[in-house]
């Protein structure tokens, strides 16, 4: 598969590409985001296990939305039961990428905890004060556990970005689909980057009016991912085009007709996300 190197500002373009695949639909757009917000709170409630087994099953939920996405992008209705598709029949690929994942966490959590000493961990955990001649001492293991957080983190992170995508559409083994996301990541490392911080800002400005503005930005971000898959694996925008039937011609977005055909061109002209993209893509 190539993976294509994208341009910085591809990073703000798919938060644009994003919005326009939310307006498609918002509403089923905000039930399903919604349903996700509930399971995660509802697996919260289980002592113990219940964050364990949301962090398996997620790869398996976002599968679900990005197929959601691609039925949108194809035409077809947006439903509230996409987001447990993907589980129908990627369920232990997905289940694979999210037990690596929770993995991953625990050694990362289990090597912080290591470093940082019992001080720090009683001091986290357990709210135990510590003496001024310990303070210094706990304050600079905090820091360097936090660092090696940060640095395994990032990595694991960037291999789960795309793999429920990779699986669900491209049926790849879950650790290939893992690896083809980390180097899909670390090529495009600058417009992830912009994506990422623009993100940020916008979840800060969205969080101010008691969090309304959230309802359209994490679907908009959840599409967003979709649209910086199709760029960096497929090398191609967003395309849309109504659902075609046995006994209806084609019809396209906000047209009333169908477009018109040269003498020369057999194929029907689809509906793209205007790109700022002015250089060409480079692939692997």
């Amino acid at each position: 598969m190539e993976i294509h190197q994208v341009n910085a500002k591809q990073g703000l373009q798919w938060l644009l590409s994003g919005f326009y695949l939310f307006r498609r639909a918002p509403i089923p757009w905000v039930l399903i985001c919604g349903a996700l917000f509930l399971i995660a709170i509802s697996a919260a409630l289980i002592p113990f296990i219940g964050s364990f087994i949301f962090t398996m099953a997620y790869p398996a939920l976002m599968g679900g939305i990005m197929q959601g996405c691609r039925a949108l992008e194809e035409g077809k209705p947006l439903e509230i039961t996409h987001l447990f598709s993907a589980a129908e029949s990627n369920f232990a690929a997905l289940i694979t990428i999210g037990g690596i994942y929770l993995t991953g966490l625990i050694l990362i959590s289990g090597l912080a905890a290591l470093i940082g000493g019992p001080a720090m961990t009683d001091m986290l955990l357990y709210g135990k004060r510590v003496d001024e001649t310990q303070l210094m001492g706990v304050a600079s293991s905090m820091l360097t556990s936090l660092l090696i957080v940060l640095t395994l983190s990032i990595p694991l992170m960037m291999a789960s970005w795309f793999a429920p995508m990779l699986v669900v559409f491209h049926k790849m083994p879950p650790v290939m689909a893992m690896q083809q996301s980390l180097l899909g990541c670390l090529r495009n490392l600058i417009p992830l980057l912009l994506f990422l911080i623009t993100s940020t800002i916008l979840a800060i400005i969205c969080a101010l009016p008691y969090g309304a503005g959230l309802v359209i930005l994490i679907p908009t971000m959840y599409a967003a991912m979709y649209a910086s898959y199709k760029d960096i694996f497929l090398g191609e925008p967003i395309r849309f085009k109504d659902h075609e039937t046995p006994d209806a011609p084609t019809r396209w977005h906000n047209t009333e007709d169908s477009p018109k055909k040269s003498e020369h061109d057999e194929k029907p002209v689809e509906d793209v996300i205007p790109q700022n993209n002015d250089s060409d893509t480079k692939s692997k």
